[in-house]
């Protein structure tokens, strides 16, 4: 690139501001999704279609999981419901009575056990007046049981809640959290603010953890809402930045993602680097699925979706698509037909509601 190109680019990045976050780094090994994007080419034969509707007039839809008869588990965030979705049909199949809904807090991330077959147990992620908590229940009989709070204490409030769960290849459960508006949360050890954790299926520390009396998986997150799994194994996560950039991070052991030290590129020890970097305008990540080699995130502010390829082990190549076509984009998930299901957050309040609103989409994803 030569030195003219170089400072057309650094200029339109230093341009691009936003109210949560701002612009991409562009240092210490990460990618600038906007510059990436800008040069790919403009015809992708494998580009994404949205093929049908799979279910309106939701209001926030946040969590979705598939149990193993290909029915989705959908939570609303300010309703309290938790929706059974199959055959274009849309049923109610309880509250989480217990959840406060308040800006960002309520009923949030929900996961369905790997072994669901014979245990029935969905566990959910949603704020009360006092805390962030972790709970289990059956799903018998298109009810749910009772409720088993596993994890309780996370720090609470209107803002930066985390809430994301995803079952690993290992068998164990991650948790993502948020520092809940109190920014040194994420740096304290002790603290389950702006963290991932991984426990047990009963709450308890996972072992293999870095510390094997804490859940703690991984430290210094201001607010993820993205979990996904590679063919390898490989943790990714997207996360909310501050005033600089939005991150996707691949997610190791006992890692330090820097906030509130660092935000985007720092290049300081001990924090990693984000793999990549977004300015708001363009993404203010939620949700993120894996498929077929790539990585898929939704964009709220951004309004659209991201594909980033990541079969080399580090992230490369995004591009977004669908971009302002259905407004708030908050989850991603891969269903068992192949297709991902792309759920729209117009209803969260800083959304402006079509007809249909809150939509779940279903997008086909092309070959490799």
């Amino acid at each position: 690139m030569t030195g003219v190109r170089v400072l057309v680019v650094l200029v339109l990045l230093l341009g691009l501001t936003g109210c949560v976050s701002g612009n991409p780094g562009t240092t210490g090994g990460a990618t600038s999704a906007q510059a990436t994007n800008a040069e790919a080419p403009a015809q992708d034969s494998q580009a994404p279609t949205v093929v049908d509707t799979i279910a309106e007039g939701l209001e926030t839809p946040w969590g979705l999981a598939f149990l193993p008869d290909t029915t989705a588990i959908v939570t609303e965030r300010d309703t309290r419901r938790v929706l059974a979705v199959r055959d274009g049909r849309t049923t109610v199949v309880g509250t989480i009575d217990p959840a406060a809904p308040r800006g960002e807090a309520g009923l949030l991330g929900v996961a369905v056990s790997p072994t669901f077959d014979t245990d029935r147990f969905v566990y959910f992620y949603f704020t009360t007046s006092t805390d962030n908590r972790v709970v289990r229940t059956t799903l018998h009989d298109g009810g749910l049981g009772a409720l088993d709070v596993i994890l309780d204490g996370i720090p609470a409030g209107s803002i930066h809640d985390g809430g994301r769960l995803a079952f690993g290849p290992d068998g164990y459960l991650y948790v993502s959290t948020g520092e809940a508006g109190d920014r040194d949360l994420a740096q304290e050890p002790d603290s389950l603010g702006g963290k991932i954790l991984r426990i047990t299926t009963d709450g308890r520390p996972a072992p293999g953890n870095p510390t094997p009396t804490s859940p703690v998986w991984s430290l210094g997150h201001r607010n993820v809402q993205g979990l996904a799994f590679d063919d390898h194994g490989t943790l990714w996560a997207s996360e909310f930045g501050s005033s600089r950039s939005d991150e996707l991070n691949r997610i190791q052991p006992g890692g330090n993602y820097g906030w509130p030290a660092t935000e985007g590129v720092g290049g300081r020890e001990p924090y990693t680097d984000p793999q990549l970097t977004w300015g708001v305008s363009e993404a203010s990540p939620s949700g993120l699925a894996y498929a077929q080699g790539r990585l898929w995130m939704a964009a709220l502010r951004g309004q659209r979706l991201w594909r980033i390829d990541v079969t080399t082990g580090t992230a490369a190549e995004p591009r977004d698509f669908f971009v302002g076509e259905y407004g708030r984009m908050r989850t991603v998930a891969f269903a068992p037909d192949g297709r991902l299901w792309v759920t729209t957050s117009n209803r969260d309040g800083r959304g402006s509601p079509g007809i249909g609103d809150d939509r779940i989409l279903a997008v086909t994803v092309g070959g490799r």
